[in-house]
């Protein structure tokens, strides 16, 4: 180290700081700051999201779908493996696998809706769900369940007589005949009241849905706010037949054994279908039964109680404008879904 001092002093190069002259060792090094990219905040699952998809579409759906189809898809969510976006696929394959194709194509369509209101929401940055609802094909098994499928006249009338003559369940005939005989919905004729009864009209205006408290009476129809329905002779024997004498017009036509408002879940389950008692035994509803008799050709749930009613009615040459008036459909809706089904459709001599 002399020598190279001397050396600078002598080529007059010398730093008089000295700096020049210290060890390595001794002098600092600056180390290199590497910028820090900022993290992705963390998306948010699917369980998440569509809890907050809910509660933002509570107000704008009826009671019913909020408590029974957005809980049940809720349920189906819970149950995933995983609830993670990035494993969209391994979702839709989870669901393929474990619902029938019907359950899964509608929980799909569901999911789909909750990411592309979370995308529109800036919840997440994409969603992984479109089309995946639209793969799904299916089957004709499960397509039959919702198809327009009447009961015939004969399988009809013996459906009446058999709640009439039954020891359990006769208190339901005037609730069966009063669906096959109006066409009427089940969750609208479960909330008639007698003041929507007049010498010559029946008036819906109202409907029974299924809320988060139970049971729920809702202003309104499915596809309107009222329908008036002509009262013919028949219908007014039904009426007259239960009409208590001095009835309050408040009072719901058509109650439960209890006193409470119909439970059309119940009626289904027990005197139309059957069930399975505390000790495993299935036990038949009435419908079930005529089945089971050759009575009835096949097992059907009471919504073809209507079906059966606008098919009679356009085999009895009824105009589709005035049925549709009836029933609460467009005529477009009873020529498209219900002509086809005329039993005694021939071809004309021209």
């Amino acid at each position: 180290m002399a020598t190279k001092i001397q050396r600078d002093i002598d080529y007059g190069e010398f730093d008089a700081s000295l700096v020049k002259y210290k060890p390595a060792a001794s002098l600092s090094t600056v180390t290199p700051i590497t910028p820090i990219t900022p993290s992705r905040n963390p998306q948010p699952d699917l369980g998440e999201l569509w809890e907050k998809y809910t509660e933002f579409k509570k107000p704008q759906v009826s009671p019913s779908t909020y408590a029974v189809d957005y809980r049940k898809y809720r349920n189906h969510i819970v149950k995933l493996p995983t609830k993670t976006l990035d494993d969209a696929i391994a979702i839709r394959d989870y669901l393929v696998a474990h619902l029938s194709a019907n359950a899964a194509k509608r929980t799909l369509t569901n999911i789909n809706a909750c990411c592309d209101w979370a995308l529109k929401s800036q919840l997440i940055e994409s969603n992984p769900f479109p089309s995946m609802a639209k793969d799904i094909q299916i089957p004709k098994s499960e397509l039959a369940e919702y198809e327009i499928n009447p009961f015939t006249k004969e399988e009809r009338d013996s459906i009446i007589q058999a709640f009439e003559e039954s020891k359990l369940y006769s208190y339901y005939a005037p609730l069966v005949k009063l669906l096959f005989f109006t066409g009427c919905r089940p969750s609208e004729v479960i909330a008639l009241q007698w003041k929507h009864i007049s010498d010559k009209y029946i008036t819906f205006d109202q409907a029974i849905t299924i809320s988060t408290k139970g049971l729920a009476l809702k202003d309104g129809l499915k596809t309107q706010s009222q329908r008036r329905f002509p009262i013919n002779h028949q219908q007014h024997e039904i009426l007259e037949s239960i009409k208590p004498e001095n009835c309050n017009p408040d009072n719901f036509i058509f109650r439960s054994k209890k006193g409470g408002i119909v439970d059309f879940g119940d009626f289904l389950n027990h005197a139309w279908k059957g069930y399975k008692n505390h000790r495993g035994t299935h036990i038949d509803g009435i419908v079930t039964q005529l089945v089971k008799q050759g009575i009835v050709s096949e097992y059907r749930k009471p919504y073809q109680c209507r079906h059966t009613f606008i098919t009679l009615c356009l085999e009895a040459d009824i105009d589709a404008k005035d049925l549709g008036r009836w029933v609460g459909n467009s005529p477009e809706v009873i020529y498209k879904h219900y002509a086809g089904n005329k039993r005694n459709l021939q071809v004309p001599e021209l």
